[in-house]
């Protein structure tokens, strides 16, 4: 293997393989990142910690094909210590098992491991595939994943709920206290597909995708075993580009588990239905949180009639004080006092881009639901249980 690449392009393309590194194994080869030169010009770079895989191109220019391993911590702190614009050059003695790494007047040897002894990355090449924008990806992954959960004595809650309904994708995660959905239109939508990814897996993807070229397709694969999803995202990387990648995969696990029957969690119905202003709505909360976090959490929303109406916006603290303010509102319905988790309540509006959002609600006692207004053809909303008032 000899080939030659960017200082630039080298370090975007570790720092994307990078978060699959396992750091606690008994493997050395799961700590080392797989370099590979394809011709004609391309560097591929792949890191697995054997729950998720991650492979990523980058433009090199490539005068000798072949492979090898080298250590992923090592290599990156190395190349990124080299000044940017210069060239690296690379090659591979396989008698001594070294790579030896040359940069203007700097050079370094890394001891490796034969490729042959790096685990196989399935590619799940030939299976049914759907292909959607890579922004609409990374805001479906961004809008959903949060609200799985991190218990791992509940792994089917870790995952987010990959399925389709109709002609739509749909991203749907819960941890019991709360559940996100979302879904959007999208062509040639598989029937059968319907999977649980590890909300840790798409988090990896958001990432990525934030540097997708936004003009390409991303990808969705579920290998014919159906027990890993591919998903493939373009980059921006050309033959003279600097620090960006060609493309990039991942290749997930998937769990193997049922999901719950997360239609019947959604309200059917409310009684009570008000409509804010997103942005002084996330203010008052975040105000409010300030004191709600010292009380278990607990932020209390009182609903005024009238024209026009109010949502009265409370929060206490023994200790500390008390918090209360009054937004203006459209409400339908009859007045309504409920609670909610003032984090759960943060977390959604975060995510949310649109000017104007809804809170329907039925009783204390019963599940809220936040949606969007205006989101057009997609669909998003965000289901969260109440908490006992005190």
């Amino acid at each position: 293997m000899r080939v030659l690449c960017l200082q630039e392009n080298l370090a975007k393309g570790l720092s994307v393989v990078n978060r699959a590194i396992s750091s606690r194994t008994t493997l050395p080869i799961l700590q080392n990142v797989l370099l590979r030169a394809e011709a004609p010009a391309s560097l591929k770079l792949s890191a697995t910690n054997l729950d998720i895989a991650i492979n990523c191109w980058v433009a090199a220019q490539v005068e000798e094909e072949g492979a090898t391993t080298v250590p992923a911590r090592l290599v990156t702190d190395f190349v990124n210590t080299l000044p940017a614009g210069e060239r690296l050059r690379m090659e591979l003695n396989v008698r001594t098992q070294t790579l030896h790494v040359e940069c203007d007047r700097t050079e370094a040897n890394f001891r490796v491991i034969d490729a042959s002894d790096f685990p196989v990355i399935p590619t799940g090449d030939g299976e049914s595939t759907l292909t959607l924008p890579p922004a609409t990806l990374r805001h479906m992954i961004q809008q959903v994943a949060f609200a799985a959960s991190t218990d791992e004595s509940r792994p089917t809650l870790t995952g987010v709920y990959v399925t389709t309904d109709e002609q739509r994708l749909v991203f749907v995660a819960t941890d019991g206290y709360r559940l996100a959905y979302r879904a959007t239109p999208v062509d040639n939508v598989p029937s059968d597909l319907a999977v649980i990814v590890p909300a840790r897996s798409l988090n990896e993807l958001a990432r990525i995708a934030a540097d997708a070229d936004e003009e390409g397709d991303a990808t969705v694969t579920v290998t014919e075993d159906r027990n890993q999803v591919v998903f493939r995202i373009p980059g921006k990387g050309t033959h003279d580009s600097r620090g960006a990648f060609q493309r990039a995969e991942i290749v997930s696990q998937l769990i193997d588990a049922t999901y719950p029957n997360y239609k019947a969690i959604i309200p059917g119905k409310w009684d009570t239905r008000v409509v804010l202003n997103t942005q002084e709505f996330k203010q008052s909360i975040q105000r409010a949180y300030l004191f709600a976090r010292e009380s278990s959490n607990i932020v209390k929303l009182s609903v005024v009639p009238g024209d026009p109406g109010a949502l009265h916006v409370h929060a206490s603290s023994s200790d500390y004080g008390d918090h209360h303010a009054v937004l203006d509102a459209i409400v339908e319905g009859p007045e309504l006092e409920i609670a909610f988790n003032g984090r759960y309540l943060l977390d959604v509006l975060q995510v949310l881009d649109s000017p104007q959002m809804v809170l329907e609600m039925t009783k204390p006692s019963r599940p809220g639901v936040i949606r969007p207004v205006g989101a057009g053809e997609d669909e998003f909303l965000y289901v969260l249980m109440p908490m006992n008032l005190r």
